[in-house]
């Protein structure tokens, strides 16, 4: 009998209308995750970033894209949810975010715009795209 794969997500590729800013934005906030940027020697039309578990997120720049902003309200990707390790990473974030291309949701429920048991941080960047970076539940000692 064969062994199955894990289960788990692959890859996720996000299309933009302007790689530049897009690569910024994304590369800022991946790397600070902990993603960890990959060059394909040739394709100057996109980027990728991966995890250390295994997956990646492709941004490209393609010339079969319609419009000039994501909408996340469409139907569609309405927006990706990421990781960070703690509450003081967030805050980080949230923090350093603006200069790096990020505008704030929900800012007057951070840090649970999610609920009382949900901690995140909501933004989205230039091009309409939103994120959710979520920080695991304080354990009570």
């Amino acid at each position: 009998m064969s062994e199955q794969p894990p289960a788990g997500l692959h890859h996720l590729e996000l299309w933009t209308h302007d790689l530049g800013p897009a690569e910024a934005s994304f590369g800022w906030l991946l790397t600070r995750l902990g993603w960890t940027a990959e060059r394909v020697e040739g394709w100057d039309r996109g980027r990728i970033w991966r995890h250390a578990s295994g997956p990646y997120i492709v941004l490209e720049q393609s010339g079969d894209g319609r419009g000039t902003r994501h909408d996340r309200l469409s139907p569609g990707l309405n927006h990706l949810a990421l990781t960070c390790p703690d509450g003081e990473a967030l805050d980080a974030l949230r923090d350093q975010a603006p200069a790096h291309g990020w505008t704030e949701l929900f800012a007057d429920a951070y840090p649970h715009a999610g609920g009382a048991d949900h901690t995140a941080w909501y933004a989205e960047n230039a091009e309409g795209f939103e994120v959710e970076v979520v920080a695991p539940p304080l354990r009570a000692s």
